[in-house]
C-alpha cells in the first residue's frame, strides 16, 4: 500500500485521520491488530452496513483485550518506577547532587545571580530547557526550538515548581524528577509513558 499517491484534499484529510487512529492505536499499546479487518469495519460504519459478527463477540473481545492491556500496562508502569528508582539512587551518589527532601535532584551547573528575587508560586518566568529520559532520549527542548518558554511558576510539573523557587535568575540547574513529582502514573499521552522519571537541563532567564 506504500505505493497510494496521497494528493486530493479528501485523501490528505484521510490520511491524517488514519494517523490519528494510528497514535491513538499505538499508545494503547495493543500489538494484535489486524489492519484489513481494521479497514474493514470502519469502511463499513461508515456506510452503514450491518455488523458481521455478533455484537456479543466484540464486547467479549474487548473486555478480554482491555484485561490484557491492563496486565502488561500494570507491568511497563512497575518496570519504569524500578528502573527510575536505581537511576535516583545512582544519581544521588555524583558529585555536587543535592536530594530534597520531596526525591527531586539537582545540580547546580551556573549559579546565577544570588542578589536578584527568587520566583514564587505567583511569579511567570522564562526559562531554557532540555528534557530526556533516563536513557538520554530527548522528548523536548526549547534549546532546539530555538525560543526559549514562559509559563507559570504553578502551571508546570512539581518538581519544576519546586526548583524554580530555590533557582537564581541566570542559574542552570540539572534536574532528576522522579515520576510523582513528574507526570505520575497517567504520563502525558503521546510524549510522556506512565511512572517516567525526567531529567532536565534548565536555565532560568527571567521572571517576566
Amino acid at each position: 500500500m506504500s505505493d497510494i499517491k496521497i494528493e486530493s484534499m479528501e485523501q490528505c484529510a484521510s490520511y491524517g485521520i488514519g494517523r490519528q487512529m494510528g497514535d491513538q492505536l499505538a499508545q494503547n499499546g495493543f500489538d494484535g491488530i489486524d489492519f484489513n479487518v481494521l479497514s474493514l469495519g470502519i469502511e463499513d460504519s461508515y456506510t452503514g452496513q450491518d455488523l458481521r459478527i455478533e455484537v456479543e463477540k466484540i464486547q467479549d473481545a474487548f473486555n478480554k483485550l482491555n484485561e490484557i492491556m491492563k496486565k502488561a500496562q500494570a507491568e511497563q508502569e512497575k518496570a519504569a518506577s524500578a528502573e527510575g528508582t536505581a537511576f535516583l539512587e545512582k544519581n544521588a551518589q555524583l558529585e555536587g547532587v543535592v536530594t530534597l527532601e520531596s526525591g527531586l535532584q539537582y545540580q547546580i551547573i551556573e549559579l546565577g545571580d544570588a542578589a536578584a528575587e527568587k520566583a514564587t508560586k505567583e511569579s511567570t518566568v522564562r526559562c531554557h530547557y532540555h528534557g530526556t529520559f533516563i536513557d538520554g532520549k530527548t522528548f523536548d527542548s526549547s534549546y532546539d526550538r530555538g525560543q526559549p518558554a514562559e509559563f507559570p511558576v504553578s502551571g508546570v510539573i512539581a518538581g519544576w515548581t519546586e526548583a524554580l523557587q530555590l533557582m537564581n535568575i541566570g542559574a542552570k540547574w540539572k534536574l532528576s524528577i522522579p515520576y510523582g513529582l513528574a507526570y505520575g502514573t497517567n504520563g502525558s499521552p503521546g510524549s510522556i509513558p506512565a511512572c517516567a522519571t525526567l531529567v532536565f537541563d534548565v536555565e532560568l532567564l527571567a521572571i517576566v
